[in-house]
């Protein structure tokens, strides 16, 4: 059930797009269809309204200390400006979530979490603050963001906008002053392509959604072709390939988590999922077929159900059959044979790297 609505909402219906309940919130799926959509990013510009993410600032003497402590990334000593990907961790070692930290001082810290996990990540957040001399903020409702993606990005920021992102490199971010407010302007992405975001006031938001719009080279994109994006370049999406019962071990992200960097919650579980192995993990699978593998579908080798699928698609890039599954670790290795059961038949398919498609794949 959506109940909220980003400052874009009406934009989005202007701009005829089909909106869909996502994370508690109305959000456009597509506008001119998924497949034109996701070409665009890959080959030109596509604009994201992505206000729904949470943004929560930790600042006081002991900020860097609690995201230590709540964070599997190691952000000591850290320049201002630096980004790093990451998780929250239950103790059993189990996702809370996966989110940005963005180093502003040394004693503030933004963070950018997954919009469906708002509340239980800042109460998460308040809950493990206790006793360390820090603040935590929830700018949820403060900030709208806006995500340009694609291989013409820099140029469209700087012709529509003014902002110059030539100076940033990838995981980094700046404070840019505009019309009166102090924006955040960062240099990621979720798409496997060049990209940047951009946080701001409602107000600015929306002007700046309308400039970026009346650009010869933009194409407004939904949550359709962000997903489609995002899975072909093997990120994971919460909730799929990272959950209270997926650790980032299992997931194939380990080299997000810093256990040599000192405590944090859920170091020891991990630790001893490294050394041990999981008994599940996140794979690829390349279907020989055309047949759809879809989220839930089951997994099988040697007779038996090994698996699940988490996210599958007919790649629009590559024009293959493939998906992400979770799936008994001794069937993991890469060359694997197994089969995806896809509307009662099973169709065969090989495990592959997460990673479908990169920038030299040639179809």
């Amino acid at each position: 059930m959506a109940d909220k609505r980003t400052c874009l909402y009406e934009k989005h219906l202007v701009a005829g797009a089909k909106m869909v309940p996502f994370g508690g919130f109305e959000m456009p799926l597509q506008y001119s269809g998924i497949t034109d959509e996701h070409n665009a990013v890959r080959q030109s510009c596509g604009i994201f309204d992505v206000s729904h993410m949470g943004e929560v600032r930790i600042s006081g003497p002991q900020a860097e200390a609690l995201v230590q402590h709540l964070f599997t990334n190691d952000i000591a000593g850290a320049p201002v400006g630096k980004i790093f990907y990451g998780m929250m961790l239950y103790p059993h070692g189990g996702t809370v979530d996966d989110l940005l930290v963005y180093k502003e001082g040394e004693t503030d810290f933004f963070l950018v979490i997954n919009a469906a996990n708002i509340d239980k990540d800042v109460a998460w957040m308040q809950q493990n603050a206790a006793g360390f001399d820090a603040t935590v903020d929830n700018l949820s409702d403060v900030y709208g963001q806006i995500a340009i993606q694609g291989p013409k990005s820099e140029a469209v920021m700087l012709e529509a906008l003014g902002i110059d992102g030539s100076d940033l490199a990838f995981y980094t971010f700046k404070k840019v002053e505009a019309q009166g407010e102090t924006l955040i302007v960062s240099r990621t992405g979720y798409t496997g392509e060049d990209g940047f975001e951009i946080y701001g006031s409602h107000a600015f938001t929306q002007a700046a959604w309308d400039k970026l719009m009346s650009h010869a080279d933009v194409k407004p994109c939904g949550l359709g072709c962000r997903d489609t994006l995002r899975f072909e370049v093997g990120l994971p999406l919460y909730g799929d390939e990272l959950s209270e019962e997926i650790t980032p071990i299992m997931a194939g992200l380990g080299m997000f988590v810093k256990p040599d960097k000192g405590d944090f919650i859920g170091r020891d579980a991990v630790v001893k999922q490294k050394a041990e192995g999981p008994a599940q993990k996140i794979v690829g699978i390349e279907l020989a077929s055309a047949a759809i593998p879809r989220h839930g579908y089951e997994v099988m080798a040697d007779g038996k159900v090994i698996g699940s699928v988490t996210t599958g698609y007919r790649s629009i890039s590559t024009g293959k059959s493939v998906c992400m599954a979770l799936i008994d670790a001794t069937y993991a290795p890469l060359g694997t044979a197994v089969q995806v059961c896809i509307h009662r038949k099973t169709h065969d398919g090989t495990v592959i790297k997460k990673r479908f498609y990169d920038k030299h794949y040639k179809k």
